[in-house]
């Protein structure tokens, strides 16, 4: 008895220490194992990390950027170009108008608009009731031009149907709400010192509208992330349907869609989703329409095979004999048993989403301005004598050459269009 119980104790143990280290256990599910088998893949915990970063990202949007303004489109023309972690000091002025209030939910959909005018200033002086300031220019000497502000009018949205009232150092002022205010310069000095002239950080510096680049980047990342996930999902949808339609029922209704996948296939996938373009417009929406019906052929080809290998099973052969209907034959035992392959299909053809879509963005028919795109970020940042370079300096064009301009100069995503296209 002692001995059995030894060797029994010894067994628990062994299974204890097997799951601790998280190796595979004994009646632990599917899912459980490959968790497991994930966790120990350090680049694939690196890649799931940076994916879910980029998710948050996305979803909070307009709440955690620099800039929230709607698109994210605040231009600052005199801050044009900009090192990363350059600095500028701002003065703030209050807009004379009544806002309306937004929700958390809206400033992280829309964004919001500035309650005040942000003036980018090189200097600034108190004048009585008032500040003067030069604003920023760049320029070395700056020689900006020279502004002069009521405090009040700073610091407060005034009503400018109400007159403001000075006695000595004290004013009187009305609001846009209503509200009469009472304040001495030296508190509205104060006031505006404190919350009107901040100084601001640009991360990663600015493009050539004074934009934050930073800003630009994170609200990119939500339309990457949804054309991936919507044209994925559309593709996903047309792929499983014809293909496992294709394989279950064979014959003629093989035959049919089979040559329809064929002709799909053999129409470059680049001009396939230009032409799309062309036809439903461009924009935001129909982005996701034109990438999601260009790549549904790999799914139906891959859907289709599987599905050829599992129609011979025995299960499947069992549901036909139990007087199944097709649908449920196809959805209860056949799908579920090829999601794996679907799933690595979907996986690859999420990323070449995104780079289709920042592609068509840097033609100029993805998404339009202002609404942020990594492919237009690209396309408005590229230095425009980069693509006159081998135009001005040779008069012989090279083989990389097309009509003068140097091709080895453009951006990645213009080059993945062109090896597309030469692939397919």
């Amino acid at each position: 008895m002692n001995i059995g119980r030894k060797i029994s104790d010894n067994k628990a143990f062994s299974w204890l220490r097997n799951l601790r280290r998280g190796g595979s256990v004994a009646g632990a599910s599917l899912n459980t194992m490959v968790w497991r088998r994930f966790r120990k893949d350090k680049m694939a915990m690196a890649s799931l990390v940076v994916i879910v970063l980029f998710t948050l990202v996305a979803v909070m949007g307009y709440t955690i950027t620099p800039d929230s303004t709607p698109y994210c489109n605040q231009q600052y023309l005199e801050l044009a170009v900009q090192k990363p972690m350059s600095q500028a000091r701002f003065l703030y002025v209050m807009k004379n108008e009544r806002q309306e209030p937004t929700g958390f939910f809206h400033t992280m959909a829309y964004g919001r608009k500035l309650p005040y005018y942000a003036y980018p200033i090189y200097n600034y002086t108190f004048v009585e009731d008032s500040i003067r300031v030069e604003t920023y220019t760049g320029s070395v000497p700056n020689d900006g031009e020279l502004k002069v502000f009521h405090l009040s009018d700073v610091a407060f949205a005034l009503d400018t149907d109400v007159p403001i009232l000075a006695h000595n150092d004290v004013l009187t002022f009305k609001t846009i709400d209503g509200e009469t205010h009472t304040q001495t310069v030296k508190e509205l000095q104060t006031m505006v010192e404190q919350h009107c002239l901040p100084t601001r950080t640009f991360y990663l510096g600015t493009d050539r509208y004074g934009r934050d680049v930073l800003s630009q980047i994170m609200l990119g990342s939500r339309v990457s992330l949804s054309v991936g996930f919507i044209a994925i999902a559309i593709a996903l949808v047309i792929g499983i349907l014809l293909g496992a339609v294709a394989a279950y029922y064979g014959r003629w209704v093989d035959s049919l869609i089979m040559w329809f996948i064929n002709v799909v296939w053999s129409i470059p996938t680049v001009l396939l989703v230009i032409a799309i373009t062309f036809v439903l417009g461009k924009g935001f929406w129909q982005v996701f329409v034109a990438v999601g019906l260009t790549m549904w052929v790999d799914v139906a080809r891959v859907v289709r095979g599987q599905v050829l290998s599992l129609r011979e099973k025995e299960y499947v052969e069992a549901s036909k004999a139990l007087g199944f209907t097709a649908f449920r034959t196809i959805t209860r035992h056949i799908l579920p048993n090829i999601w794996g392959a679907v799933i690595v299909i979907a996986a690859s053809n999420f990323a070449s989403a995104i780079l289709l879509e920042a592609g068509l963005s840097f033609l100029g028919i993805g998404v339009q301005p202002p609404m942020p795109s990594w492919g237009t970020m690209v396309k408005e940042n590229i230095p425009a004598d980069a693509l006159l370079t081998s135009c001005c300096s040779s008069s012989t064009p090279r083989p990389n050459d097309c009509y003068g301009l140097d091709l080895s100069v453009w951006n990645p995503a213009l080059n993945t269009i062109m090896l597309e296209m030469g692939g397919d």
